[in-house]
C-alpha cells in the first residue's frame, strides 16, 4: 500500500448547524455541497485541501482524541478565536513548533498548531 494522505477526519457533533457555523464562521472552513444523503445529519468541509466530515451522532467518551488543524501565525488565530467569546488555551511550545486548544461546541478538543519556523 502507498498511502497518498488523509482523505478526512470524521467528528460527532450534536448539532450540525451549530457546528457548521463554528468552523465555518470561527475556524474558516468552508461547507462541501457534494455530501450524500446518509439518512442522518451531518456535513462535509473543506479546510485547505483537506475535509473534516461532522456525523450528527453521540460522540464517545473523550478519552485525549483531538486534531488538529496547521496554522500560520497562532499568536493571530488565538487574539482572533478570543475576540469570538470563545475560550482557548495559551500558546505553548510543542517539539519546535507551538500549539493552543479549543472545544467546538459539542465538545471536541481541536489543537491549532503552528509548525517550527525554518531558521
Amino acid at each position: 500500500m502507498q498511502p497518498l494522505g488523509i482523505h478526512h477526519v470524521s467528528i460527532n457533533v450534536q448539532d450540525t448547524a451549530a457546528a457548521i457555523e463554528f468552523y465555518t464562521e470561527v475556524l474558516g472552513f468552508t461547507q462541501r455541497d457534494d455530501r450524500p444523503d446518509f439518512r442522518f445529519g451531518g456535513a462535509w468541509l473543506d479546510v485547505a485541501g483537506q475535509q473534516v466530515h461532522l456525523i450528527e451522532m453521540p460522540g464517545p467518551e473523550a478519552c485525549g482524541q483531538h486534531y488538529a488543524i496547521g496554522v500560520a501565525d497562532l499568536d493571530a488565530a488565538v487574539r482572533e478565536i478570543r475576540a469570538r467569546g470563545i475560550e482557548i488555551s495559551e500558546p505553548k511550545p510543542v517539539g519546535g513548533g507551538r500549539q493552543a486548544f479549543l472545544r467546538d461546541p459539542s465538545g471536541n478538543l481541536v489543537e491549532l498548531n503552528e509548525p517550527a519556523r525554518s531558521q
